[in-house]
C-alpha cells in the first residue's frame, strides 16, 4: 500500500517550549514523518520563539508560524489548518503541544484511513489515536464519542471503530473533508473547537478510532471536561466551554438542544457542590453561546485556498 500522500502536521504551542521538544523528537523520530511541521506559536512570552527559529534553519521541515498575539488553541489550529492546506497537503495531522506520538502513530493513522476505504469503499472523515495519559491509561479528556454502530466494521484484521467526534490531539484530517466543511473555528478560542469540528466534518462519515496508534498525553490530572469541577482558578475555561457548546447546540439542535445541555450542566454542577458565584458565570455563558454564531470559513472553490 502506498502511504506516501503529502503528509503535513499542525502543532499549536504557548509557552511549553520543554514539553515541545520532546514533541518535535517525537515527530523526528516517526516511521512517517510529516514532509512539513507547521508549529503555530502563539505569541509565547517565554524561548519557544527563538529555539523555533533555530530548529527551522537546521531543519527546513519544521515550520516556525508565529503568530502576533494569543488567539487561543481554537485560533491555532485555524491557522495550522489553512496554512497546510493552502500549501496543498492530501492529509493534515492536528496535535497539541503536550502529546508525545509513539514512532509508529502518524503511520498507522495513514494507513488506517487508507485501508479502511479500500476495505469497504467508504470515506472516514478522520482518523484519531488511541490517548494515553503518562501512566498508561486512557486519558479521559481525550476519549472520542462513538456512534451507535460502532464496532461495525472491527475484526483483528481492520480494528477500527467508527466515532462521531475525537479530540485534536493525534487526528488525522483529509484534505477533501476541509474542502467539503471548512476550517476550525478560531473565534472559539479554546475548548469544544476540537469536538465542534469532527463533528462537523463527521457528517460526510464518521471518523475512524485506530486503537493501535498511540499518543501520550502529558497533562497533570486525568480527568475529563465536567462541570462539576468547576472552581475559581479554572472558571475561565469552562466559560469558553460553556459558551462554544451552546453555541454549537443552538446551531445544530435548536433550542431543544441547548435545554438538554444546560440541564446536564446543572446536574453536574450540582453534583459537585459548585460555588453558586460560578454557576451563575456557567448559565451566563451558555446564554451568551445561544447568540454566538462565528462563521465557519471555507476554502475557495475557485481557488483551492
Amino acid at each position: 500500500m502506498n502511504i506516501r500522500s503529502s503528509l503535513a502536521a499542525v502543532i499549536v504551542t504557548y509557552n511549553r517550549l520543554d514539553k515541545l521538544k520532546r514533541v518535535i523528537a517525537a515527530l523526528q523520530a516517526q516511521t512517517c514523518l510529516p514532509e512539513r511541521v507547521f508549529v503555530i506559536d502563539n505569541a509565547s512570552t517565554d524561548e519557544t520563539g527563538s529555539w523555533l527559529t533555530q530548529l527551522q534553519q537546521d531543519d527546513p521541515r519544521f515550520q516556525h508560524v508565529r503568530l502576533p498575539e494569543n488567539i487561543g488553541g481554537a485560533g491555532g489550529f485555524y491557522e495550522g489548518a489553512r496554512v497546510a492546506y493552502e500549501e496543498g497537503y492530501d492529509y493534515i495531522w492536528f496535535s497539541d503541544d503536550d502529546a508525545y506520538p509513539d514512532s509508529n502513530a502518524i503511520e498507522l493513522l495513514l494507513t488506517g484511513i487508507k485501508d479502511f476505504e479500500a476495505q469497504f469503499t467508504w470515506r472516514p472523515s478522520f482518523a484519531c489515536s488511541a490517548v494515553k495519559w503518562t501512566n498508561g491509561d486512557l486519558c479521559e479528556m481525550n476519549t472520542p464519542s462513538t456512534v451507535w454502530d460502532w464496532p461495525r466494521f472491527y475484526s483483528p484484521e481492520t480494528p477500527y471503530f467508527l466515532v462521531g467526534s475525537c479530540s485534536f490531539v493525534s487526528v488525522l484530517v483529509p484534505r477533501w473533508a476541509i474542502q467539503k466543511h471548512g476550517f476550525p473555528i478560531k473565534e472559539y478560542f479554546i475548548w469544544y473547537d476540537d469536538a465542534e469540528y469532527t463533528q462537523r466534518i463527521a457528517k460526510s462519515y464518521p471518523g475512524i478510532y485506530c486503537p493501535n496508534s498511540v499518543v501520550v498525553h502529558d497533562v497533570p490530572e486525568n480527568k475529563g471536561v465536567n462541570y462539576s469541577l468547576v472552581n475559581q482558578a479554572n472558571i475561565w475555561k469552562f466559560r469558553y466551554g460553556a459558551r462554544n457548546e451552546a453555541s454549537f447546540r443552538r446551531r445544530e439542535q435548536g433550542w431543544a438542544g441547548v435545554a438538554v445541555f444546560a440541564r446536564g450542566v446543572r446536574r453536574q454542577m450540582r453534583q459537585g457542590n459548585v460555588e453558586k458565584s460560578l454557576r451563575r458565570e456557567v448559565y451566563k455563558a451558555i446564554w451568551r453561546g445561544c447568540s454566538f454564531n462565528p462563521q465557519i470559513i471555507r476554502p475557495d472553490p475557485d481557488t483551492g485556498v
